[in-house]
């Protein structure tokens, strides 16, 4: 079901209807114009490392322009397909948004993939022109494949600051139902999956998204950390930033130290991640609050339970001043909302955060849904919840058990068209009645509140056939810094009568440090491992207990938002 709702973040579109778009919702080349013409002074991308560049929304227009008119003018024409892969930074934007300005699709790709890996989505999505950073131009240059052209990022990009004043094209401009981009899904193997979403799947999504009500403002700066190829950070970073007039920080390294430097000097207010990020801001927090004796901790844990109780019941935050000397040590001072996505989050982090008067909240999608169906609303969040379903999101549960779980089916604008030259998958992917079948297992609340278990294929059936969902019993253990990554799957246990039992993986933390600041010995890790499992097997259902502990020489493959490949193993 879909909820009403009477805020609607997008009503300022009905005075650019018949001006600045004809369709329902802008295209995204439609839906910057607009931000540009609202908020043409603003700074629009910025990045701080090595040195700091700003350009505002007047200045990146003049050379999103000059991008497409190259492209035009080499040939690509509406509905013609070109890669950009590249690490976070201004040109990777600017390419993005100057291929849709000349009617093109643009095909994102991973940047950590191994080169003949690229080489085979462009193949597969039938590019022609590859947009790329400077340090594997050569390569692909040398390696063109099926490409016509190759450009480099930097140099490309800045090469075309000769054109700024340069002529119109004759371009034809693409339609809100036209395909915009094709996504190839994290963590795939065997033949790539591209992800088809039109102009309306990204632009809807985007201003629905902000309907949960989550406030957008154009006085806000987005950190972009997480990879911007990926569509969590495609468009709950950059495409919702740019739909309101508000900056993007981009981020360059996935360390903890240069992210806090980053987040303090851009004064970031908007910080979107997934939880590996959250948790070890969040340990490195406790870790200097314990620092300072069981007396002080004590008394601070229980004033942030005063204060997690004061947001939650009375609406008041009071945290924000009463945490202010621990906010400014963690660089956490300007940040007005937090986002987490990607992957569970377990419920005692989210309530941490809101305790210390972080406006804390966690979301839901897929790839295949642009990807925000669920956002739990600032003012009324659930700390056992993924969200409330967006405007316009119909969302069911298919086959409800006993305990109203089943899988998690969506219909609404922001679903994809399907799999690129994929039929038979697109097919599959869809019920009878045209819901999207996401994989997901989960149930409802009569407030629309979805509640996730876990992936339909990770599902374990014990002895007793009860069904034990692996990310349940993984969120009890986010807290502990002892351990790096954990995952829970099934094992054989009867091969007769094919009952499983649960398995924990774990790779502890190399640098975890006791509280003397020395490395434990493996001796005391193993000891203090088991510590946690009694303490975590006493909050877990009987059927959830876990049988067996394999502790791992070698972190887990990850996937680049950091989510552990359960296929890999």
């Amino acid at each position: 079901m879909s909820v009403p709702y009477t805020e609607k973040p997008w009503e300022f579109l009905k005075d650019y209807k018949g001006k600045a778009f004809n369709g329902q919702w802008p295209t995204l080349p439609e839906m910057y114009k607009i931000s540009v013409s609202r908020f043409p002074e603003n700074a629009c991308f910025t990045v701080y490392e090595p040195d700091r560049i700003s350009l505002n929304y007047t200045q990146s227009l003049k050379i999103i322009e000059a991008v497409a008119r190259w492209l035009n003018n080499n040939g690509v024409r509406r509905g013609d397909r070109i890669a950009v892969t590249g690490k976070n930074a201004p040109e990777w934007s600017i390419a993005y948004l100057g291929i849709l300005f000349a009617g093109g699709v643009v095909v994102p790709i991973d940047y950590q993939l191994k080169n003949e890996d690229i080489n085979l989505l462009i193949k597969t999505a039938g590019a022609k022109i590859l947009f790329v950073d400077e340090e594997k131009h050569d390569y692909f240059t040398q390696n063109k494949g099926e490409l016509n052209t190759v450009i480099s990022l930097r140099q490309g990009i800045g090469s075309y600051i000769y054109d700024l004043d340069g002529p119109e094209t004759d371009t034809e401009q693409a339609v809100e139902t036209d395909l915009a981009a094709i996504l190839f899904t994290s963590g795939t193997t065997g033949i790539p999956k591209g992800v088809m979403l039109t102009h309306r799947n990204l632009v809807s999504d985007c201003y629905l998204a902000q309907g949960t009500p989550l406030i957008v403002l154009p006085t806000d700066v987005f950190y972009a950390i997480l990879p911007i190829h990926h569509s969590y950070t495609m468009l709950a970073v950059f495409i919702e930033a740019i739909s309101v007039g508000a900056e993007v920080v981009f981020g360059k390294k996935m360390v903890t130290s240069q992210i806090l430097k980053d987040l303090k000097e851009a004064k970031i207010t908007m910080l979107l991640g997934v939880p590996m990020l959250f948790n070890k801001v969040l340990a490195g927090i406790i870790r200097g609050l314990k620092a300072k004796g069981p007396v002080v901790y004590g008394i601070i844990s229980f004033m942030m339970g005063i204060s997690g109780f004061i947001k939650k019941v009375f609406k008041v935050n009071p945290g924000k001043k009463m945490f202010k000397f621990i906010l400014d040590k963690a660089s956490l001072t300007t940040i007005r909302i937090c986002i987490s996505g990607g992957g569970p989050l377990a419920p005692s982090v989210f309530r941490k955060y809101n305790q210390l008067g972080i406006d804390f909240v966690q979301g839901y999608g897929l790839t295949e849904t642009s990807p925000i169906v669920a956002i739990n609303p600032v003012e009324q969040y659930k700390e056992k919840s993924v969200g409330r379903s967006c405007p316009q999101v119909d969302m069911k549960i298919l086959n409800p058990d006993e305990r109203n779980i089943g899988e998690v089916i969506i219909k609404g604008s922001m679903v994809m068209l399907g799999y690129y030259n994929m039929p038979e998958e697109t097919a599959a992917s869809f019920t009878s009645d045209g819901y999207l079948k996401t994989g997901d297992l989960g149930y409802m609340d009569n407030e629309n509140y979805l509640y996730l278990t876990g992936r339909a294929k990770n599902m374990i059936v014990t002895e007793g056939g009860k069904n034990v969902y692996p990310e349940e019993i993984e969120n009890e253990f986010q807290l502990f810094e002892e351990i790096e990554q954990i995952l829970i799957r099934g094992f054989i246990m009867d091969e007769k009568l094919k009952t499983e039992g649960i398995e924990a993986l774990v790779y502890l933390n190399p640098e975890y440090r006791d509280a003397k600041g020395e490395l434990p010995s493996k001796a005391d890790m193993k000891k203090r491992i088991d510590n946690i499992l009694i303490e975590v097997i006493q909050r877990l259902q009987p059927y959830q207990k876990i049988n067996k502990v394999q502790i791992l020489d070698k972190a887990m493959e990850m996937t680049t938002t950091k989510k552990i490949k359960r296929g890999s193993l």
